[in-house]
């Protein structure tokens, strides 16, 4: 449920990506043109400054199989992960307190954070197809650090701010 994910310091929210028009690709993308009042609200509010949209489909990425299994691969990136999808589906699989998987069935309208230093991994659904934009603070990061890093200081410090705490029972395989 949401709650074991929010315990984890992911972020959700539920906006109408169908109601707006997005590129393809665009790289990047000025978050300043947002027209959604409810992305400009959240863009303001955390601070996002950078943005790009991507679609991730065989027709549309370069490299689709190597690049599907990359972001398969279970990582963590050394700044906050933010994706808003506008379109398609798929899914990110995080760790839990137990180090067991939670898998989080992402769909167009979802916008969604992953903290700093926490495990994950993505992959597209049977449709193959996922639109989404990536939104930063600052410089964008995309460098993926691999399991096992748990000497790297974003890692060191998630796991004391979420994982040391008072934890929460979840079971490995929940879709939001």
């Amino acid at each position: 449920p949401r709650e074991t994910l929010a315990d984890l310091g992911i972020a959700y929210w539920k906006l109408d990506a169908e109601a707006f028009n997005y590129p393809v690709k665009s790289i990047p993308w000025d978050p300043s043109d947002a027209v959604d009042p409810d992305l400009v609200k959240i863009r303001d509010e955390r601070g996002y400054s950078y943005a790009d949209i991507i679609t991730v489909h065989p027709d549309h990425l370069p490299e689709f199989d190597d690049k599907i299994k990359a972001f398969f691969t279970e990582h963590i990136h050394d700044a906050e992960e933010i994706r808003y999808i506008l379109g398609g589906s798929g899914y990110f699989d995080v760790r839990d307190k137990q180090d067991k998987w939670i898998r989080i069935h992402i769909k167009a309208g979802d916008l969604m954070t992953l903290p700093e230093g926490i495990y994950h991994r993505f992959t597209c659904d049977s449709d193959e197809y996922i639109h989404a934009m990536r939104l930063f603070k600052g410089v964008p990061v995309w460098t993926p650090i691999n399991r096992p890093c748990e000497d790297h200081e974003s890692r060191t410090s998630f796991v004391e701010k979420y994982l040391t705490t008072t934890t929460t029972t979840a079971t490995s395989s929940q879709d939001l």
